[in-house]
């Protein structure tokens, strides 16, 4: 009996190592590599340095709190146990599992994510070096993160946040402004 033999054109395709070799790779250049990988690094620095200094600092201050602007800010020390505003609190596991995903997803969209602009590449620095700040803490710190900035008007509070959250914030509107205004192609 004769095999007979199924020719590689008749195969299915395969989406596979082979199918990413065929991709077009255009990694960054060496001025995004500039912008992003300083920002990320100092940003994830500056606020682990913050929160270590603040906290330490705090321990030996009455109530654990400082006035900074009085009727407006003040240092706390504040341990939250969720995402912003709280979400999921208590959710150790999952928020360091999303945090993980958001922190590759970072790292391929600037690596293979064909961006260009220096305030994307900004954007995506802080928004690296904030979700890198926090992971750190829900992994060191017992799945909690620290908090120290608190912002307030009578007995209003704004949740209190750290150089992280700050950084997230500006960082993901750097991106909107980026996508939306500078952006031939926004949505592709």
């Amino acid at each position: 009996m004769a095999e007979v033999k199924k020719e590689e054109s008749d195969a299915q395709p395969s989406f596979g190592w082979a199918f990413l070799k065929r991709l077009p790779l255009r990694l960054p250049n060496l001025q995004a590599h500039l912008i992003f990988w300083p920002l990320m690094i100092v940003g994830f620095t500056l606020d682990l340095a913050s929160k270590r200094a603040v906290f330490e600092w705090l321990e030996q201050q009455p109530y654990n709190s400082v006035s900074v602007i009085d009727g407006f800010l003040r240092l706390v020390k504040a341990q939250n146990p969720g995402a912003a505003f709280g979400i999921a609190a208590g959710e150790h596991y999952l928020l360091i599992t999303v945090s993980v995903i958001a922190v590759v997803i970072i790292f391929t969209v600037f690596l293979l994510g064909r961006t260009k602009g220096k305030l994307m590449y900004i954007a995506l620095g802080l928004f690296g070096a904030g979700i890198c700040g926090n992971l750190y803490d829900r992994i060191f710190n017992d799945g909690l993160v620290r908090d120290f900035i608190d912002v307030y008007y009578n007995r209003y509070h704004w949740p209190a946040f750290n150089l992280a959250d700050s950084m997230l914030c500006v960082g993901v509107g750097l991106m909107s402004i980026s996508i939306l205004w500078f952006s031939k192609r926004p949505y592709g």
